[in-house]
């Protein structure tokens, strides 16, 4: 009957893992509770010594305003700008508990794009997802960014579900309101007509991809259920065929935050998408109510040469752990800005952070920062407002595993183990744990073949706990 049990399990386990077509997925919100944040620190070995140096400063402001909530994994290019940066940081008084270095080579800064994934199965185990990037049609160097969702598999112990051959699409290209409403501009993703540009004829991120066929995989990886189509444009001042991130963002309440009709004409968007942004809706057809916020008063000046010839964005805002990180210019309506985004998300302190000398390169804050959610796996209690995310892998396992669960504050955390009938056969002994991600090994080899329920107590209460199966 043990060996029927097993077999059993292992067929269902592997055929799980190879049928693609039995897992979906879903993106978890921006402003769920977020592991930490990734970073890709400027350097010099693509752009210059002047490219890095002035962008400094916002790379320090983002971590010093993301590290007290959450962890801030910075990719540096090599030790050497490891030290660097750590010597920047320790100048600007920002601690470095909650900051974590991985070395991988970049060719740029933009995480948003060239970052992992992070999307929940439908078990509501963390999967990292590699998506395909060709440098945004073709325009820049990428050989070393497109190996970045593998670097951070490395550092995370999660094998990245390499998906670039299904479908080319950058982060920054699309927005999901949470409950399925996706919103995108055709020419970030969908385009069959090669544009031209000063540079020359860009690539497809997608050649001989149906709208339809992009829908049902985005479907299936992101969870989008309804689909929202702009044409978008192409313009030679950006790079990224009209990201959504630049001018669009949902925001909680049903809220489409955005720009007035005379701004988004400026932007560079068509009457039509206007049209069709303003009339969007929901998954139940109940329209988005719009929040207006302005482009900046005056041409973004970087803090040194000459000022740009164009405005800068404010929706590409970032939602982190009690923390919205709003893009500022030195410009009067970063106040204006900042308090409209400050009233979206109460219990969140806007930091506004400098980003004239990025936006020289095209970007601002959501471009550069991508978020790990945390491992939130099987069924947590949410009572206590939801101070753990408990997860175990692998699982199912063979004898040997790992506890990993995230705290929000400093707990006292007893683990038990129980059969199907309800016995305890593991206890480990209570101990304090802090703030952030934590790892308990298992040693698990003493159980038999079964399923078996993990709890996590904390003074006494019950405060999650997930399923185990273990097939040897």
């Amino acid at each position: 009957m043990k060996f029927t049990f097993t077999k059993i399990l292992l067929v269902i386990f592997l055929f799980s893992m190879n049928n693609s077509n039995a897992q979906t997925y879903t993106f978890p919100d921006e402003s769920e509770p977020h592991e930490g944040t990734w970073l890709a620190w400027p350097h010099s070995f693509e752009y210059g010594n002047a490219y890095r140096n002035e962008n400094d400063a916002t790379w320090v402001a983002m971590t010093n305003a993301l590290q007290a909530n959450e962890k801030v994994h910075i990719i540096a290019y090599n030790t050497t700008e490891r030290t660097r940066i750590t010597n920047l940081l320790t100048a600007a008084s920002v601690p470095l508990t909650n900051v974590n270095f991985i070395i991988k080579t970049t060719n740029d800064v933009w995480m948003r794009d060239t970052g992992a994934v992070f999307v929940r199965n439908s078990a509501g185990v963390l999967v990292m997802q590699d998506w395909g990037f060709n440098g945004w049609g073709g325009d820049y160097s990428f050989d070393k960014d497109n190996t970045v969702p593998t670097a951070m598999g490395t550092a995370t112990g999660l094998t990245p579900l390499n998906l670039n051959s299904i479908l080319t699409i950058e982060g920054g290209s699309w927005e999901l309101d949470g409950a399925g409403t996706f919103l995108a501009t055709k020419s970030a993703i969908t385009a069959q007509t090669n544009p031209t540009t000063p540079t020359g004829i860009k690539a497809l991120r997608n050649v001989g991809k149906t709208q339809a066929q992009v829908e049902a995989i985005l479907t299936q990886y992101i969870g989008a259920t309804k689909f929202i189509w702009l044409d978008g444009w192409f313009s030679q001042d950006d790079i990224t065929d009209a990201h959504i991130d630049g001018f669009a963002k949902f925001a909680p309440g049903n809220k489409l935050v955005t720009m007035s009709q005379a701004d988004l004409l400026y932007w560079g968007a068509p009457q039509s998408d206007i049209d069709k942004l303003y009339a969007a809706s929901n998954v139940n057809n109940v329209v988005y109510t719009k929040v207006i916020i302005p482009l900046t008063a005056n041409n973004v000046q970087p803090t040194s040469g000459a000022a740009l010839t164009y405005k800068g964005s404010y929706a590409n805002y970032y939602v982190a752990n009690n923390r919205v990180l709003v893009p500022n210019y030195n410009d009067p309506n970063d106040a204006v800005a900042n308090a409209i985004i400050a009233g979206l998300y109460p219990g969140r302190t806007v930091v506004g952070i400098d980003c004239r000398n990025l936006y020289k390169s095209g970007g601002m804050v959501h471009c550069v920062t991508q978020q790990q959610p945390t491992t939130t796996l099987g069924t947590v209690n949410h009572t206590l407002e939801n101070s753990i995310d408990l997860g175990i892998y692998p699982n199912p396992t063979n004898g040997n595993a790992s506890i990993r669960f995230s705290l929000t504050e400093t707990k006292s955390i007893k683990v038990e183990i129980y059969n199907i009938i309800g016995t305890k056969v593991i206890d480990i002994k209570e101990s304090n744990y802090n703030f952030g991600e934590s790892t308990i090994p298992l040693n698990l080899n003493s159980l038999s073949n079964g399923i078996y329920i993990c709890k996590i107590t904390s003074e006494g209460k019950q405060i999650a706990s997930q399923k185990l199966v273990i097939s040897k």
